[in-house]
C-alpha cells in the first residue's frame, strides 16, 4: 500500500504491548501520524481531537470499552463518524461479533495479531470501502458483502458510496 503516511490513525488498547505491537506495524508500513489511547474513553477524546482516518479499537477495556467507544464514535455529529474501526479482539464468539456489527464496526481483527493481518484489515476499509447506511435504529457500513451476478430481486443499494437512508 502506498501513500499511508497520509493518514491519521487512532490505536485504543488497554494493553500496552498491544499498542505498539500494532503501532510498529503501522509505522513500518509507512504511517506517520499515529496517536494512542489506553481506553475507550481517552480513545474518544484522542478521536475528537486528532480526527482519524482510520481507528483499531480494543473490544475489552477499562474505563470505557470498545463497544461505547464505535456507539460514541457513530454518533457525532461530525465526519468523525463515517471514521472506518477495526475492532481487536480476543474472543471472536457469535454474539460479541454480533453486537459489534450491530453498533457499525467496520471490520474485525482476532488476537494474536500479525503484521499481515493487520495490514490486511487496514487495506480492506482503505482499498474497499463499504457505504454507510443509516435507518432508524442503525448508521455504520453497509453489513452485506456479497455481490450476487444472478441476483433478480429489487435492488436496495446505492452506487455513489454515500448513506444509504432506509
Amino acid at each position: 500500500m502506498t501513500g499511508l503516511a497520509a493518514l491519521t490513525i487512532l490505536v485504543v488498547d488497554d494493553n500496552p504491548q498491544m499498542r505498539t505491537i500494532v503501532g510498529t506495524v503501522l509505522a513500518a508500513a509507512g504511517v506517520r501520524r499515529l496517536h494512542y489511547a489506553p481506553d475507550g474513553l481517552s480513545g474518544v477524546r484522542a478521536a475528537l481531537a486528532c480526527q482519524p482516518d482510520v481507528c483499531f479499537v480494543d473490544y475489552e477495556m477499562p474505563v470505557m470499552n470498545g463497544l461505547d467507544f464505535l456507539s460514541a464514535i457513530r454518533t457525532q455529529p461530525s465526519p468523525l463518524r463515517f471514521a472506518p474501526i477495526i475492532m481487536l479482539t480476543g474472543h471472536s464468539d457469535e454474539l460479541r461479533l454480533r453486537r459489534a456489527r450491530d453498533l457499525g464496526v467496520t471490520e474485525f481483527l482476532c488476537k494474536p495479531v500479525s503484521a499481515t493481518t493487520i495490514l490486511r484489515r487496514l487495506e480492506a476499509v482503505i482499498v474497499r470501502p463499504r457505504p454507510f447506511v443509516q435507518s432508524s435504529n442503525f448508521f455504520g457500513p453497509d453489513r452485506r458483502r456479497l455481490k450476487l451476478a444472478d441476483y433478480a430481486g429489487p435492488w436496495r443499494r446505492q452506487s455513489d458510496g454515500g448513506v444509504i437512508e432506509l
